[in-house]
């Protein structure tokens, strides 16, 4: 009997329970806490971290999990890498459910970082109006480059204020359109975006949008992982669960 641990916090992972459970699949949905209200999920849902490789290993051999499906953010790396380790160390089947990278197309004027300490070291520089799309937990290190003003997006409300001395905040979840990112970049004259490659299409809109107006993009590169296997597709990733020889084997 198959028992699923889904590592989430993606759009892509919420898709997957919902074909966990509409399959009758056994499955515990593990979030690491940063959402103040994560959306409402069809499967167990667990909140809160594992500690580290011995801790994740711990809990799948208590919880006799026989499949793990890592289903976090691109950039979620020190998860990721553990959840190879992990699987590794417990002898089950592992995948990675993941989103193609973006790339840049006709028109995209992006300029390429390999971390967000890099990209605060990139805004040297006089004062620009700069969209911070990356989150709340990155934004405290470009308080580096106080000269900017900042246009926040967050998904919850912070606790405390940003340690920026000039921004804006917008709290909404996506996904985004094309015509709003548009309307947003317009109305907040920017004249730069920062951003992870997180790919995907629910925030590809602030690309679209940046290419439109010809706003230049300062493009966080997704870090480097130990080979694992991967697919970009939940159906798919549920057809391996079903099916594949490797996953019955717990290889």
């Amino acid at each position: 009997m198959r028992n699923v641990l889904l590592l989430g916090g993606t759009t892509e992972a919420s898709a997957l329970a919902v074909l966990l459970a509409a399959n009758g699949i056994a499955a515990t949905l593990s979030y690491a806490g940063r959402t103040q209200s994560p959306r409402p999920q069809p499967v167990p849902v667990r909140v809160g971290g594992f500690g580290g490789v011995a801790g994740l290993v711990a809990y799948l051999r208590a919880q006799r999990i026989t499949h793990l499906v890592d289903a976090t953010h691109p950039f979620a790396a020190t998860m990721s890498a553990n959840a190879i380790a992990a699987a590794r160390l417990a002898g089950i089947a592992h995948i990675a459910l993941t989103r193609p990278a973006w790339v840049p197309g006709d028109g995209d004027r992006w300029s390429h970082v390999a971390d967000s300490a890099s990209a605060v070291a990139a805004l040297a520089g006089p004062p620009r109006r700069v969209l911070l799309a990356l989150g709340r937990m990155h934004v405290n290190a470009f308080a580096a480059q106080p000269q900017h003003h900042y246009l926040l997006r967050f998904v919850d409300v912070p606790d405390q204020p940003p340690p920026l001395p000039h921004h804006s905040l917008i709290v909404d979840r996506g996904p985004f359109t094309v015509d709003g990112d548009t309307a947003v970049l317009r109305d907040h004259a920017i004249d730069l975006v920062v951003c992870k490659n997180a790919g995907g299409s629910g925030a590809e809109a602030k690309l679209i949008a940046a290419r439109h107006l010809g706003v230049p993009v300062l493009m966080i590169d997704r870090p480097v992982l130990p080979e694992r296997r991967e697919s970009c597709d939940p159906a798919a990733v549920l057809d391996w669960l079903l099916h594949d020889s490797a996953a019955e084997r717990g290889v």
